[in-house]
């Protein structure tokens, strides 16, 4: 179990490392398969020995070889992160579906986090797709049946799983996005913005309908106490600041999905 748990952390680097240009260009709307790895500042490529996740962000002292332009400490964090998860669900759950299931999920939460962070947008590559893989998850790792399990004892797992994830899919977030349209009619300023409905979704999508809800009730709970308390130490302007909502909702998940375990 150890060794395939250490095989899916060398992996989870490879694909944090992809995640990294993932979160920067679908933010930016740019192809993350053209052109080539390069440098931000002054637009080097970057050679595969300088693109060695976390290494060589450690020997190159966080800079650029030819400008010596600082690069972000997102980078090895995304890494180290996905790693961290890939080892976790492998150690868990053994080389499986399920296992897969779980190390997707954190890949996508990861990606929605940092995005969030940097820009406040929730790219539809993350979302839209994010729905699409988990419902196909849904059926190869059956998880969540909840009141299907209860309604249809004849029917396969996979198949109540996958009408808990479309259930949990829909409801949920069109649950969320009433109540943003709700809050901004009371408000008249925008409350929810309909990435983070997406994100429900695809949570929805993976999970199914009951930890879904204790995850929007968990990143909710985050927000309130963790954003407030920044909001309160910066001295930012409670009523317009943009509070990263779906950073806390994603690690809510990453929490939730692992807690489930």
């Amino acid at each position: 179990m150890i060794v395939e748990a250490v095989f899916a952390a060398i992996f989870g680097l490879l694909f944090g490392s992809f995640l990294n240009v993932c979160i920067y260009r679908w933010t930016r709307d740019q192809s993350v398969v053209w052109p080539g790895s390069h440098c931000g500042a002054c637009g080097h490529p970057i050679n595969w020995y300088d693109n060695i996740p976390v290494a060589s962000y450690i020997a190159l002292g966080a800079r650029c070889r030819h400008c010596r332009a600082a690069f972000s400490w997102q980078y090895p964090l995304v890494e180290l992160l996905t790693s961290a998860a890939f080892f976790a669900a492998v150690y868990l759950e053994g080389a499986t579906y399920l296992a897969a299931k779980i190390a997707v999920f954190a890949w996508l939460q990861i990606g929605l986090i940092f995005a969030d962070l940097d820009t406040r947008l929730l790219p539809d590559q993350f979302t839209k797709g994010g729905i699409a893989l988990g419902l196909l998850m849904a059926v190869l790792a059956p998880g969540q049946q909840g009141l299907f399990r209860l309604l249809f004892t004849e029917a396969q797992p996979w198949i109540m799983s996958l009408m808990d994830s479309i259930f949990a899919a829909v409801f949920v977030s069109g649950a969320l996005w009433l109540i943003g349209v709700l809050y901004s009619k009371v408000r008249h300023r925008e409350g929810l913005g309909f990435g983070d409905v997406k994100m429900v979704a695809m949570i929805g999508a993976f999970l199914g309908f009951a930890p879904t809800l204790i995850t929007i009730f968990v990143g909710s709970i985050l927000g309130t106490v963790l954003g407030l308390g920044y909001i309160y130490l910066t001295k930012k302007d409670p009523a317009t600041y943009q509070l990263p909502f779906a950073s806390f909702l994603g690690a809510a998940a990453l929490a939730v999905g692992f807690w489930q375990r």
